[in-house]
């Protein structure tokens, strides 16, 4: 199985998960186009949409780095037609851009709510939807979401409403799209983790230091995106899919080597949110 010469329109990716994956599909000489905001350098966030460019052609891929909002309609339009017109077509959407507030829902701003629904709902179906038409003249089209399976416990339900309702949309615009363009050969699924993964939202927002060093790195994320991208779509399509399922699916039984921490055993690692 080969990226070479793959497309990918990715959401964000400046760093983080969406950076890892895109360095993986690089190294096989993929074409990566990614729509973000990160245009000049953040005071506390490492990375802008340039330097992940240069990053994944020093990884072996073609980079187009197209500065832009995944709220705003006219630059996914502009994200869709640059990408196809740079390389010739689209093959994956990866659904990455997202915003993340753990807040109670009587601490939960408005305008944070607002911003969570803007990105991480109406972003995801509104750049998957745009690139449809291109997407069904791919030979291996696929949608990808970094989103949860729909737990719906009252554990999950209620721990951070409105993060949760936004997280859950992605899942939903995804499988929905998954049933939609089944017959066009579209595949659509999501992928979570099962235990943290070491970025930026995860030191910041659930416990800094501490839980980074009980994270697994993105490297896992991105081995698992890599594989799901590189089956057929025809046939593995709408499904919620786990992060460490996919791999273990693939023959990898020992995931020591990606604990941030090297030697950190298993039980030791902090679960991940949504997963029971």
């Amino acid at each position: 199985m080969s990226l070479a010469g793959k497309t990918i329109l990715m959401s964000g990716g400046s760093r983080g998960i969406g950076l890892a994956i895109a360095l993986k599909a690089a190294a096989d000489g993929a074409n990566i186009a990614m729509l973000a905001k990160t245009d000049t350098p953040h005071p506390k966030l490492e990375g802008t949409v340039h330097t992940a460019a240069d990053a994944i052609r020093a990884a072996g891929g073609q980079a187009l780095p197209i500065v832009g909002d995944v709220r705003d309609d006219d630059d996914i339009t502009e994200a869709v037609l640059k990408a196809a017109g740079e390389f010739g077509g689209i093959d994956i959407v990866i659904n990455n851009a997202s915003v993340v507030d753990l807040s109670r829902s009587l601490d939960l701003s408005a305008k944070k709510y607002d911003l969570m629904q803007d990105v991480n709902v109406r972003g995801t179906f509104m750049l998957s939807r745009a690139a449809v038409p291109v997407l069904k003249e791919a030979q291996n089209p696929h949608i990808l979401s970094l989103s949860p399976p729909l737990n719906l416990t009252p554990k999950w339900l209620g721990a951070h409403t409105g993060y949760t309702l936004a997280k859950y949309g992605m899942t939903m615009v995804t499988l929905g799209l998954a049933a939609e363009f089944a017959d066009a050969g579209i595949a659509a699924n999501t992928l979570w983790p099962r235990t943290t993964i070491a970025t930026a939202a995860v030191q910041n927002l659930l416990g800094g230091e501490r839980v980074m060093a009980a994270s697994r790195t993105a490297d896992i994320y991105a081995d698992a995106a890599y594989s799901v991208l590189g089956r057929p779509a025809a046939s593995y399509t709408g499904q919620s899919l786990i992060v460490e399922d996919v791999l273990e699916a693939d023959g990898v039984t020992d995931f020591s080597k990606y604990a941030a921490v090297p030697g950190t055993p298993d039980d030791r690692l902090f679960p991940d949110i949504f997963l029971d």
